[in-house]
C-alpha cells in the first residue's frame, strides 16, 4: 500500500494529460454509439414507414436548445456527407459498376428511390456557410445525412444481392455484353475506331434494360473523348 501511495505521490501531475487522453476516448466512444443508434432508427424506419416519428423532428427538438456546435461538429457532419457521395459517386461514374449493379439506378425499385430521396434532401440541406449554421439547423442536417447513410448503405446490400437476377437470360446475356463494350470503350490500347463502335453498341445493347445516369453516360464520354484526343494515329501510306 505504502509504495502505492508513493508511486501516486510521485505521479500525481500524469493526471492532467491522461484525462484529457480518456475525455476525447469517451467522446469518440459516445459519438460512435449515436451514430450506430441513429442508423438502427432510420434502418427500421425505411422498413416500416410511419412506425416512428420522423427523425429530423425529433433531432431538432432535442438540439434546439443546445449550444451554438463547434466546428469539429459541423466538419464532422460534412465529411459524413462527403463520404456517402464518394461511395456514391464509384457507381455513378463508372458505367461498368452500374452495368453489374443495375438496382442502383433502377427508380422502379422503392430502396433505390428511398436512397435518391435521401440524398437529395441531404444536398438540400447542406449549408453553404457552415460556420452560420445554427444547432437546430445542424440536428436537422445531420439526421437528414444520416438518412442518407442507411438508405445508401441498405439499397447497395440489396443491389449486390440480386445484382442482375431480375433480368431474363436474353436481357443478362445483352447485359454481359454491354459490360464486355464498356470495357473495350475505356481501353487506352484500343483505336479510336474500336472505342467509339464499341461505346455505341454498349448503349443500343442497355437500351430498354438499364438507364445510365446523364453523370455516367457524360464521363464515359469525357473518357473516350480524352483518349481519342490524346493517340495519335499512324499515318497512312502516301502521307507527307
Amino acid at each position: 500500500m505504502n509504495d502505492i501511495l508513493s508511486f501516486a505521490g510521485s505521479y500525481w501531475w500524469l493526471v492532467f494529460p491522461l484525462s484529457g487522453v480518456f475525455a476525447i476516448w469517451g467522446k469518440s466512444v459516445s459519438e460512435a454509439t449515436e451514430r450506430r443508434h441513429q442508423r438502427k432508427m432510420e434502418l427500421y424506419r425505411l422498413k416500416h414507414p410511419g412506425a416512428l416519428p420522423a427523425s429530423r423532428e425529433g433531432s431538432a427538438q432535442t438540439d434546439a436548445t443546445a449550444s451554438s456546435p463547434t466546428k469539429s461538429q459541423r466538419e464532422h457532419v460534412r465529411r459524413m456527407h462527403d463520404e456517402v457521395d464518394r461511395r456514391w459517386l464509384s457507381y455513378e461514374l463508372d458505367a461498368a459498376k452500374l452495368i453489374d449493379f443495375p438496382m442502383m439506378t433502377d427508380v422502379r425499385e422503392p430502396l433505390t428511390v428511398a436512397f435518391l430521396r435521401a440524398k437529395r434532401e441531404a444536398d438540400s440541406l447542406r449549408p453553404e456557410d457552415s460556420a452560420a449554421v445554427s444547432a437546430e439547423d445542424l440536428a436537422v442536417y445531420r439526421s437528414a445525412v444520416t438518412s442518407y447513410d442507411v438508405a445508401f448503405q441498405v439499397a447497395e446490400t440489396e443491389a449486390r444481392r440480386v445484382r442482375a437476377s431480375g433480368f431474363t437470360t436474353e436481357e443478362r446475356q445483352r447485359l454481359e455484353t454491354a459490360r464486355r463494350l464498356v470495357t473495350v470503350a475505356i481501353d487506352d490500347a484500343a483505336t479510336a475506331a474500336e472505342r467509339q463502335t464499341a461505346y455505341r453498341r454498349a448503349r443500343r445493347e442497355l437500351d430498354g434494360l438499364i438507364v445510365l445516369p446523364d453523370a455516367t453516360v457524360s464521363s464515359l464520354e469525357e473518357k473516350i473523348a480524352g483518349a481519342i484526343g490524346q493517340r495519335q494515329e499512324p499515318p497512312t501510306p502516301g502521307d507527307p
